[in-house]
C-alpha cells in the first residue's frame, strides 16, 4: 500500500512538472512563431517488386500512423530549461537575447554533459524534432538519441536562436527518451518542439533514367535504369575493396554471410602522378573488369594526390597523404581563377592519366558509378580547402575534360560533396550521395539526413549512402521510408580485423541480417546488367 501511495504521488509530481514545461508555441521576441510554422514531409507507400513494376508492397510505417490513437496535428513545446533532465556541467542561463520561455541550457562542452527529454506520445509513428538552439560560435552539431539509439545530428549555423529539425523520426507510442549528446557542443538549446510528421510525398522515388552525358554508352544506360527501377523497393549492397571480390573484405562478409556484394568499390588513387612518380601502381582497373564480368555493379572514387609541386613531403605530412589539405600547400581557389596556371596544367594532367584508366574500363564496356571530389564541403580534403566556388569550377571542368575532350562516356556521375551549396548543377550530376561514418555498432538508416537530402535544390535525383561505417538495419529503413538507393563500406577495419571479419563497427548477426534480408539485393540475384531492360 505504502508503496502504491508513493508511486501516486510521484506521478503526480511528473506531471506537474511536465505541465509546467510544455507551453504553447508563442513569439518569443525572437520570431518564434515564424520559425516554428509546419514543416514539409513525404509519404509512406512503397511498391516492391523485383526487376519490374507488378505487385504493390506498403512499407511498415504505412499504417503505423493509424495505430496507438496516432494524432497527425501532434505538436509539443518543451521548454529545455524546465523539463530537461541534464548531466555534467550543462546549466540554465538567461543573459543571451531572444529565448523563449524562462531561459536555455548551455554547457554542453564535454562526453559527459548531456540533454534529456522524457516524452509521451499518443500514438507510434513519425514525428519532427526541432532542437531550437543557437551556436556559441559558428557551425555546429551535436548527436541525438531516442530510446537508446542514435538518430542523427541536430546542426545549427548561426548565434541566433534558429530551427534544427530532424524529420521522421520514430516514437513509439507512450514514454520515449530523446538525449542530445555532445559532437562538437558550445550551443545554447531554448527548447525541444515536437510535431507529427506529414506523409512522405511518393514521388522521391520516382526519378527519371536520363543520364546527364547525352552520349551515355548503352550499358550505362542500362545500369542507371536498373538503379531507377530498384529505387524505393530494394537497397543494393555495396562494399569497397582494394583488391576486388578476392580481397579480405569479400572474403570475410562472404564468410559470415554466404553473400558477396552486389557492388564493389574501388580507388584510382594509386594511379595519380605524385604517387606514381613515388612507385605506386594499381590493379584497380583489372579488378573492375573482372567483377563486371562476374555480374557486378562498379563505383570508382579518386582520392586525388596533389601534384609534385605542393606537397610538403615531410615525416609528419608524408606525399602519401597528398590528398589531405594539411599534406599539401595546394590553393585551388588561385588556379581555377587563373592565378596559378601552371597549377592548372598540372590538374589537367593528372585528369588526363585518370582518363586514360577509364577508357580502357569503357573499352571494355564497363560502365562505373563515377564518384569524383568526394566529401567536399567537409575542407579536410584539398580540393574543398577553398570554398565552393573553386571546387564547383574544379568539377564541372572534370567532367567537361573527360566528356568532351577524352570522349568518355560510360560514367554515371555520382555527386558526395555532402553540402547543397557545393551542388555543381544539373547537368553535372545523375545520384547524390552521402558519407556517413556514425561511430561503433550504429544501425539507424539516417532517416533524418535522408529525407533533409531529398529537400535539397539538386532536382529528383537517386540518393546514395555513397560511404558508411556501420551497416544500417534495413527493417528500419523501410519502415521510416528512407530507402537507400545502396551502401558501399568503406574497407580495412570497417569489416576486415585481420584475419577475419571485423565487429568492431557491425556485428557479425547485422551482416547476416543485411546481406541476407529479403529486400537487400546481393551479387547472386542481381540480373543480367548487359541485356536490362530489352
Amino acid at each position: 500500500m505504502t508503496k502504491r501511495v508513493c508511486s501516486f504521488l510521484s506521478l503526480l509530481i511528473l506531471i506537474g512538472l511536465f505541465l509546467n514545461g510544455c507551453t504553447k508555441v508563442h513569439d518569443a521576441g525572437h520570431d518564434a512563431e515564424n520559425r516554428r510554422k509546419g514543416v514539409t514531409g513525404m509519404s509512406d507507400n512503397l511498391t516492391e517488386d523485383r526487376y519490374k513494376d507488378g505487385g504493390n508492397n506498403t512499407s511498415e510505417a504505412d499504417g503505423m500512423n493509424g495505430e496507438d490513437h496516432f494524432d497527425p496535428k501532434f505538436e509539443l513545446l518543451l521548454e529545455a530549461e524546465d523539463v530537461a533532465i541534464t548531466t555534467g556541467k550543462v546549466r540554465p542561463e538567461s543573459t543571451y537575447p531572444d529565448f523563449s520561455g524562462n531561459g536555455y541550457l548551455v554547457g554542453i562542452e564535454r562526453e559527459e554533459d548531456t540533454v534529456t527529454f522524457n516524452v509521451s506520445v499518443p500514438g507510434s509513428g513519425f514525428y519532427d524534432l526541432n532542437f531550437i538552439s543557437a551556436s556559441c560560435d559558428g557551425y555546429k552539431e551535436n548527436n541525438v538519441y531516442v530510446n537508446g539509439e542514435f538518430v542523427g545530428v541536430a546542426k545549427v549555423e548561426r548565434t541566433n536562436f534558429q530551427d534544427s529539425i530532424l524529420k521522421r523520426v520514430y516514437l513509439k507510442a507512450g514514454k520515449n527518451e530523446i538525449k542530445l549528446t555532445k559532437s562538437w557542443g558550445w550551443i545554447r538549446l531554448d527548447a525541444l518542439k515536437i510535431t507529427a510528421s506529414p506523409p512522405i510525398d511518393q514521388d522521391i522515388y520516382k526519378i527519371s533514367a536520363q543520364l546527364v552525358d547525352l552520349y551515355a554508352t548503352d550499358r550505362a544506360k542500362k545500369l542507371m535504369q536498373f538503379l531507377v527501377d530498384m529505387y524505393g523497393k530494394y537497397i543494393i549492397s555495396g562494399q569497397y575493396s582494394d583488391k576486388g571480390i578476392n580481397g579480405p573484405e569479400f572474403k570475410a562478409i562472404y564468410s559470415a554471410t554466404g553473400k558477396y556484394p552486389a557492388i564493389l568499390g574501388l580507388d584510382f588513387i594509386d594511379y595519380t602522378p605524385s604517387r606514381v612518380a613515388h612507385g605506386t601502381n594499381s590493379k584497380a582497373v583489372e579488378y573492375a573488369i573482372e567483377f563486371d564480368k562476374l555480374g557486378g555493379i562498379v563505383t570508382f572514387c579518386w582520392h586525388w594526390n596533389a601534384p609534385e609541386p605542393y606537397l610538403y613531403d615531410t615525416s609528419e605530412k608524408p606525399w602519401w597523404s597528398g590528398f589531405y589539405t594539411r599534406a599539401t600547400n595546394i590553393n585551388l581557389e588561385a588556379i581555377m581563377n587563373g592565378k596559378d596556371p601552371q597549377g592548372y596544367e598540372l590538374l589537367l594532367r593528372d585528369i588526363d592519366e585518370i582518363a586514360k584508366q577509364l577508357k580502357r574500363l569503357q573499352e571494355a564496356d564497363v560502365p562505373i558509378l563515377w564518384r569524383p571530389l568526394h566529401e567536399a564541403s567537409g575542407g579536410w580534403f584539398w580540393w574543398g580547402a577553398s570554398g565552393p566556388d573553386a571546387y564547383i569550377k574544379l568539377y564541372r571542368l572534370l567532367f567537361d575534360r573527360l566528356t568532351k575532350v577524352h570522349g568518355i562516356h560510360n560514367l554515371i556521375w555520382v555527386w558526395n560533396g555532402q553540402h547543397p551549396a557545393w551542388y555543381p548543377g544539373d547537368k553535372y550530376v545523375d545520384i547524390i550521395g552521402m558519407d556517413i561514418y556514425p561511430g561503433e555498432r550504429v544501425y539507424s538508416p539516417h532517416t533524418s539526413k535522408f529525407f533533409e537530402m531529398a529537400k535539397w535544390p539538386t532536382g529528383k535525383r537517386i540518393i546514395a549512402l555513397t560511404e558508411n561505417g556501420c551497416l544500417f538495419d534495413p527493417d528500419l529503413a523501410f519502415r521510416d521510408g528512407a530507402v537507400w538507393s545502396h551502401f558501399c563500406t568503406w574497407n580495412g577495419d570497417f569489416v576486415w580485423s585481420g584475419y577475419g571479419l571485423s565487429e568492431k563497427y557491425t556485428e557479425r548477426y547485422m551482416f547476416e541480417k543485411v546481406y541476407n534480408h529479403e529486400k537487400v539485393l546481393t551479387l547472386d540475384e542481381l540480373p543480367d546488367l548487359r541485356s536490362y531492360g530489352q
